[in-house]
């Protein structure tokens, strides 16, 4: 078993905020000035999607603020493209700052915003930096040859629901995009893949913990994979783990607001090596397990299949 999962998960539920929602998942995590930062998805009673707060000192027991950390513009452009809510977030720390792409819904379809805090207390809404329809925006926390990277997976009925990269001089104007990894037929991910925590770097290369997504007669499951991107050409797909590393199995996973559901907006590293792969389950609850940074990427080179 590649990742072992917390005994105590759920480690937050609807329970553990003090506002009413009636889901907790979906969230990015980081560690800021020692401590874990989670940024989580909430539903709320009508149906639409706030973003929550909350802090912990070892990972596993956290802390929700008493407000939402954000919730759909009243202004601006903002206004016009998150009327229906704002979801998934993902954080990165590049250039001192921490950077969060978040799913930005509204009848004109799903876009990707980008804010920008450095202490979490206050956030600045910097751009929407795709049109409809994207998801899964993950950034790079490094420059290659002086760009921005990120993967992203745009929704389309002629070409799979497949993961690319694109790159940017100043985070708001993104180029040079193109295809590098696909679903495979007939394979736990072969109706969509998509990225799920930002990619982290290892000795062997870029650890990409993305999620797959599997058709049945009792509707999709969603699991998770692994993949490896070249340290220094994130667009080279070195290998991707044919096998799963994790798929719902407990009952937090199975039932809940979208049934058979494992989906990560965050990982975080550890010194010792190990990482905490944080998921959310079912779209209901939020979960944690650990795993081996060495383990998961042994897994992508020992048994792979093609990116594409």
């Amino acid at each position: 078993m590649l990742i072992k999962r917390f005994p105590d998960n759920p480690i937050l539920t609807k329970d553990d905020i003090p506002y009413p929602v009636a889901t907790v998942h979906n969230a990015g995590v980081t560690k800021f000035d020692g401590r874990y930062i989670m940024i989580f998805r909430s539903h709320k009673f009508n149906g639409r999607s706030i973003l929550g707060l909350a802090e912990s000192d070892d990972g596993y027991h956290f802390k929700v603020h008493d407000q939402p950390f954000m919730v759909p513009a009243t202004e601006g452009i903002f206004k016009e493209y998150e009327e229906y809510g704002v979801e998934d977030p993902r954080i990165v720390m590049v250039d001192d700052e921490y950077l969060i792409t978040y799913s930005a819904y509204s009848r004109h379809g799903v876009r990707i915003g980008l804010a920008k805090t450095k202490d979490f207390k206050t956030v600045e809404r910097f751009s929407l930096i795709t049109e409809a329809d994207y998801r899964n925006v993950v950034i790079f926390p490094e420059k290659f040859n002086g760009l921005y990277a990120r993967l992203d997976r745009p929704h389309s009925e002629i070409s799979p629901w497949a993961i690319w990269i694109s790159y940017s001089p100043d985070l708001k104007y993104w180029g040079e995009s193109k295809l590098i990894m696909n679903p495979l037929t007939y394979h736990w991910d072969e109706m969509k893949i998509g990225p799920g925590a930002p990619p982290i770097k290892t000795t062997r290369g870029w650890l990409n913990i993305y999620h797959g997504v599997f058709p049945t007669m009792d509707g999709s499951v969603y699991r998770l994979g692994v993949a490896l991107h070249d340290l220094d050409d994130p667009s080279v797909v070195i290998a991707v783990g044919d096998e799963w590393i994790l798929q719902p199995e407990e009952v937090y996973e199975i039932t809940g607001y979208v049934h058979n559901v494992v989906f990560t907006c965050g990982a975080v590293p550890e010194e010792d090596g190990s990482i905490k792969i944080y998921w959310g389950g079912a779209d209901k609850v939020m979960c944690v397990g650990t795993a081996s940074m060495d383990d998961l990427v042994d897994h992508c080179l020992n048994n792979p299949r093609k990116p594409v």
